[in-house]
């Protein structure tokens, strides 16, 4: 056991003030706290702390305590692979959601068949308790001690400016200053390894304790980018206790069973065809039918809730994201443009200049100029404007993955355009109608995290973002929903408030999100006639309740596991006889469910009943239907439950009734 296992479920010791100049650990004797934050700061226990200064505890089963743990994780995975392999050149090792992982330029690639051996140095290292020193150097201190490892001299260069870097550069350079952690020996002094990272962490590696394992390979391009070396990832895991690592394990194999990609080939729901080309999806007719109920209900939600359904073009002139700002600050993300409407003589002179078009990212240029197509009047607004529109975005290939990360998706996308009097209310009751339509989708464990300026990458005032901020900060509050804090993490044009929703396995998933915007009106000149006759500027909020269907779609598949209630299931009933005689009384009964709009379907092939029910309940078909003598005497059928269970002698009348009414109720249950 982790020898921080006993106390990672003890009360979190307070901040406290330092009375005279010392380091963190004559501030805090409770074993579980391995790191803190002096003045908002996190730093390594070891760090020297002022007289005078505010120290919060980090606690090693914190978010903060976790990362530091599988950082540190991360170091000793690389300091076992050059162990092993001298020739290794480093990459960079940050934690990541529930793990880590390390990057390294090898010339042969790892498989999981050398996790034995690294596993085996890992541990060695882990119970030396060697000491995690930091030290600050400068660039060409830095340059000297590093002069073999070729990519870590390449972000010696960056410094702060990694902070925005890709794939997790931050952990390197992302401050101001050069650090270089050494691993050191607790008892001699030795140096046994040495890293450049920012930091911080834990104390010393026998603190990593035994709650770790290592996971599995991948191949990663250098910065993220495919025009640079490929190198060879490891990915681990790290928990404070061994029982942690145990729970966190089988998480992954229940996930696993539920992993959207698998179910979708085995109920035959979408498909990516190499013919289309990566991150484009097709769906089947049964995902045809999840996804329409789900866009159903959805445009259901909308005009009742007082939104007007827009549709806007797939491409567009460049100019209008040049406009919006979006070829300043997304053009990386969006396909490359295709340069159209040139003309030429006969003789190949040019008679008409060409122009860019791209494909469109985003949909929000395209409703600002639906706003701007004719004067507003203030009694307008808000003015909400919905659309399921299809965006393309030119995701790295490395980070596809099934229909969670896609080139081509669906947003369930709506700009509504309000006075500045009207914001909070609105915001409030946005959230308010996310919150009930997710819900009405069989999702009700939410939290709440307000997404704040990230200071390098912004537009407008200081003034007009702190008032913005603090809106979102009180509607989110008042919510009474639990109220996380992500620094940095809004888009340059405004602050938001994301949703976000834990599945039936306790996984969270960023869903909905409202954003307020004074960048885009400017832009566009957006105006309406104030009550006094004046021209005003509307205010702007970007609200996305699924984020993109497709996304959603396999959220909810594995929510589910594919079991789908019988409002969003693509078959809801199935007829099975007991023998072809009773086919045709069952047929009646299958008519009349389709008259009233269920999906129901007579099962007629030769194969027996007992495989029948095998099949459909593989398929996870809600409700089946078994008819033989008996029952057609009766006018009944047997009711065969997805979980097996079976109730018999059902009149037909009550069959009827009971699955309309669970499929209008959009019930989970019968």
């Amino acid at each position: 056991m982790s020898e921080h296992a006993a106390e990672s479920s003890t009360a979190v010791p307070e901040a406290v003030v330092a009375e005279t100049t010392t380091d963190g650990f004559g501030l805090f004797t409770d074993r579980s706290v391995v790191a803190m934050r002096v003045d908002g700061e996190l730093r390594d226990l070891a760090r020297r702390v002022e007289a005078g200064t505010r120290v919060e505890p980090v606690t090693i089963g914190s978010p903060d305590g976790l990362a530091i743990l599988r950082h540190s994780a991360a170091h000793v995975l690389a300091q076992a692979v050059q162990s092993i392999n001298p020739e290794a050149k480093l990459g960079i090792g940050p934690p990541v959601t529930d793990g880590f992982y390390y990057d390294f330029d090898v010339a042969s690639p790892f498989t999981t068949d050398d996790f034995a051996a690294l596993a085996k140095a890992m541990e060695r290292i882990v119970r030396q308790g060697q000491r995690f020193i930091r030290r600050v150097v400068t660039e060409d201190e830095a340059r000297a001690e590093l002069a073999n490892e070729p990519y870590k001299l390449e972000l010696i260069g960056l410094k702060g400016a990694a902070a925005d870097g890709a794939d997790g550069e931050s952990v390197e350079v992302g401050g101001a200053e050069l650090t270089i952690y050494d691993n050191v020996d607790s008892k001699t002094g030795e140096v046994h390894w040495k890293d450049l990272c920012r930091g911080p962490h834990l104390p010393n590696t026998r603190m990593i304790g035994n709650g770790w394992a290592l996971m599995r390979v991948a191949a990663a391009y250098w910065r993220g980018s495919e025009k640079n070396p490929q190198l060879q990832r490891i990915y681990g895991t790290a928990w404070p206790s061994k029982d942690e690592l145990r729970e966190h394990r089988s998480r992954l194999e229940e996930a696993a069973k539920r992993d959207h990609r698998k179910l979708g080939v085995e109920l035959d729901l979408f498909s990516f065809p190499d013919e289309i080309g990566s991150g484009l999806s097709v769906f089947h007719p049964k995902g045809g039918v999840i996804r329409a109920e789900i866009e159903n209900y959805m445009r259901q939600r909308l005009l009742q809730n007082g939104y007007e359904l827009v549709y806007s073009p797939h491409i567009t002139k460049g100019q209008l994201f040049e406009t919006s700002g979006h070829l300043q600050w997304y053009e990386e993300g969006m396909f490359p443009a295709m340069h159209l409407d040139e003309e030429r003589d006969s003789e190949g002179t040019i008679t008409k200049q060409g122009q860019n078009y791209y494909l469109k990212p985003m949909n929000c240029p395209f409703h600002n100029l639906i706003f701007r197509a004719r004067g507003r009047s203030y009694r307008e607004l808000p003015l909400r404007l919905a659309e399921f529109g299809t965006v393309y975005r030119y995701e790295k290939s490395g980070t596809l993955s099934g229909l969670t990360r896609v080139r081509g998706l669906t947003q369930d996308d709506a700009h509504i355009y309000v006075t500045p009097d009207q914001v909070k209310a609105e915001v409030a009751s946005q959230l308010e109608f996310v919150l009930e339509t997710l819900r009405g989708y069989g999702l009700d464990d939410f939290y709440v995290e307000l997404s704040t300026k990230n200071p390098d990458k912004y537009v407008g005032s200081d003034d007009v973002w702190e008032q913005a901020t603090e809106t979102l900060r009180e509607v989110a509050s008042e919510s009474g929903l639990e109220l996380v804090a992500d620094p940095g993490g809004a888009a340059f044009y405004g602050p938001k408030i994301s949703v976000q929703a834990r599945d039936a396995i306790g996984r969270t998933w960023q869903l909905s999100t409202v954003q307020l915007d004074f960048n885009q009106p400017e832009r566009f000149d957006l105006e309406y006639a104030a009550s006094d006759g004046s021209r005003q500027r509307p205010i702007m909020i970007h609200r996305a309740l699924l984020g993109s269907i497709e996304r959603f779609f396999a959220i909810l598949l594995e929510h589910y596991a594919g079991a789908f209630p019988a409002w969003l299931s693509p078959v809801q009933v199935v007829g099975i006889p007991v023998a072809e005689d009773f086919a045709p009384y069952l047929q009646e009964v299958i008519d009349r469910l389709r008259a009233q709009g269920v999906r129901a379907d007579l099962d007629r092939t030769d194969d027996r009943m007992q495989k029948k029910i095998r099949t459909h309940t593989m398929q996870k078909v809600p409700y089946l239907l078994i008819a033989g003598e008996e029952d057609r005497a009766k006018g009944a059928v047997s009711f065969r439950f997805r979980d097996g269970t079976q109730v018999n002698g059902v009149p037909v009348d009550e069959v009827v009734a009971r699955i309309t009414g669970a499929i209008s109720s959009r019930s989970a249950e019968l």
